[in-house]
């Protein structure tokens, strides 16, 4: 391949991977964000912007996402049917209690860029209440047993003192 000329992925070079969350006791703006980069592909070293080069994402355990601060009595969804008196708002607590999986997707459909190429991403996303879904054929065993890497806190310093002593008596073995 030549330095000189511009690089653009085919839609028929793409080649897709599925990848697994876990929604339990994540904050939801830093999880879809990062399921909005997994569908659109900026996790890829090939991003092209204007086509799908994004991969699939399964979130399981919707019911069981965080919201941090006071944001479950705050915040509201605006509906507005376009009817003199059709404007509905509901609530993000009796939201997750209707449809747990719309808190999901409508944070990650806001994070998307609003064009055309939006449907076809949002198509690539699956959200399930429970840890049951029927994709488990899509993922290999190792797949399923590895934990999703979603930015989470930091480990505590117990654990860094530990993995330092194991390190050290590997050290003095050798």
């Amino acid at each position: 391949m030549s330095m000189n000329k511009a690089f653009y992925l085919r839609k028929e070079d793409r080649n897709p991977q599925w990848h697994l969350i876990d929604a339990n006791d994540v904050v939801l703006g830093r999880l879809s964000t990062r399921i909005a980069d997994i569908l659109r592909g900026k996790n890829k070293p090939f991003y092209t912007p204007h086509t799908d080069c994004g991969d699939y994402v399964v979130i399981v355990n919707a019911e069981k996402v965080k919201l941090t601060g006071n944001k479950w009595e705050k915040k509201e969804y605006v509906k507005y049917t376009g009817y003199i008196g059709g404007q509905k708002i509901t609530l993000a607590k009796d939201m997750l209690i209707k449809h747990p999986t719309d808190i999901i997707k409508k944070a990650v459909k806001n994070m998307l860029p609003k064009n055309n190429l939006n449907r076809e991403i949002l198509k690539k996303l699956k959200i399930y209440t429970g840890s049951d879904h029927p994709h488990v054929a899509q993922f290999t065993a190792q797949d399923l047993k590895s934990k999703p890497k979603v930015a989470k806190k930091a480990a505590p310093a117990k654990a860094k003192v530990e993995a330092k002593a194991v390190t050290d008596e590997v050290a003095k073995a050798a």
